[in-house]
């Protein structure tokens, strides 16, 4: 008898874990609530999986032996409590393809960060030599890469709904990269269940695997002191210099592991700003554990530079430069991206807001905005908390009527940055279609 497998959303991560399951002999069915793309459909057609979408049929599904989800889909979805309730296991892709690949896994979370930090990993293991692939949150689905059974070595973005959904998943390497409030609609509102979640990353790791996270952030440290982890712990700060793992001495990142040291200039680094060198840092540690070479680390962290949507420089126009943050979907992505403003700013912002907290941005918004655009379908809460701070606020509904008002309110020396501080469904598809659109806007001014 074939074992069921039923997979609830027909994206990248539910198509790619039907064609892995299907070739290890699995009985497929995908259900999407909504539309399936139809570049998946064809896939799945193309692979004789059966399929639904614009609706589940509820009792194809809860006859299942096991359940993937993809991580859009929240634990309150009423299928999901079906399934539950009828004691249905439910998992996510990264659990379901995992048990499918001997690779060597290095898993990476935390609220800001992990797709630079994912991205600069999987360049210099690539450029070291490794035979890798990049997959989870990021590019291609984890699942369908383990289904063509070439990659001995994976870098996997995981966000807290992936590793919500896992039970024996044990990356090799580990990394938390920070902790800051997101997606708190999602965990009831508890700030604790949020972190709880991005801490599964180590749940299953032995005394053979490696936790890297930052020393700096105060809820990380709080964490550790009452939660015993297994794993070797390899911090990294920026703060303080630490005894095993990676620290800033003189303007350099040093690497320190087993007495072995390895220093790295941090003005030579492709990617500026002090959250790029925790970054950095953390991507440098994988590399060293993976045992690449000193100058091939050094030469990649020189040539990276960085991932689109993130704090993208866009266009100059008028000695007004145009930057594309739009991957910023929190408070804390935005703060960094304000410090790093140098320039009087005209900010755009809004969107999904997922129980945002604003007054952390309220002394670098009084010291940098000189104009705020709303771009969403309820602007309120953002006019609520800096109306006393900026002179100019405008509500708009499209990011060409933003670019546009931008463009008339900036003067010599300024700079327009999109940068949300919230997710995207109200207007856009997702961040990426947010970016793209907000650079098109910007190219035909």
């Amino acid at each position: 008898m074939k074992e069921r497998l039923v997979i609830l959303g027909g994206g990248e991560s539910g198509v790619g874990t039907a064609i892995l399951a299907k070739k290890k002999g699995f009985e497929v069915f995908v259900s999407d609530f909504g539309k399936i793309k139809e570049k998946y459909k064809q896939v799945l057609i193309n692979n004789e999986i059966e399929w639904e979408d614009e609706g589940h049929s509820e009792e194809k599904i809860l006859f299942a032996d096991v359940v993937m989800k993809s991580p859009g889909i929240p634990d309150k979805a009423p299928i999901v409590k079906k399934l539950h309730e009828k004691g249905v296991k439910v998992i996510s892709e990264i659990e379901f393809a995992a048990k499918f690949t001997k690779a060597t896994i290095v898993g990476i979370t935390g609220s800001n960060g992990k797709t630079t930090t994912a991205s600069l990993t999987y360049e210099l293991l690539k450029y070291g030599g490794l035979n890798v692939a990049l997959g989870g949150n990021i590019g291609k689905s984890f699942a369908e890469q383990v289904s063509e059974e070439k990659y001995e070595n994976f870098v996997l973005e995981l966000s807290s709904f992936q590793l919500d959904g896992i039970e024996t998943f044990s990356p090799h390497i580990a990394v938390l990269t920070n902790l800051s409030p997101d997606h708190l609609d999602r965990y009831d509102y508890k700030y604790e269940n949020y972190i709880a979640s991005k801490f599964r990353i180590t749940m299953n790791q032995t005394s053979q695997d490696y936790f890297i996270y930052d020393a700096d952030d105060v809820e990380i440290i709080k964490w550790l002191s009452q939660n015993p982890i297994k794993a070797q712990p390899l911090p990294f700060s920026v703060k303080k210099e630490l005894n095993q793992g990676a620290f800033k001495r003189n303007n350099e990142i040093i690497i320190k592991i087993n007495n072995k040291e390895f220093n790295m200039p941090i003005a030579t680094i492709g990617i500026q700003g002090e959250h790029n060198v925790k970054n950095a840092m953390a991507a440098s540690t994988i590399a060293t554990l993976l045992r690449i070479r000193k100058q091939t680390i050094r030469e990649s962290l020189e040539g990276f530079q960085g991932v689109e949507h993130r704090l993208e420089k866009v266009l100059k126009i008028h000695n007004v430069m145009y930057i594309n943050d739009s991957k910023a979907t929190n408070v804390n992505a935005t703060y960094f991206a304000l410090d790093s403003m140098e320039n009087p700013t005209v900010w755009i912002v809004g969107g999904v807001d997922k129980g945002n907290d604003y007054s952390e941005l309220l002394p670098l918004v009084n010291e940098k905005v000189k104009a705020i655009i709303c771009l969403g379908v309820d602007n309120q809460k953002i006019i609520n908390a800096f109306g006393n701070v900026v002179e100019t606020i405008i509500e708009t509904d499209s990011m060409a009527m933003a670019v546009q008002v931008a463009y008339k309110l900036v003067e010599n020396n300024n700079t327009v940055l999109l940068s949300p501080a919230c997710a995207s469904f109200d207007l856009f598809e997702n961040y990426e279609d947010r970016g793209r659109q907000f650079k098109e806007a910007v190219r035909n001014l």
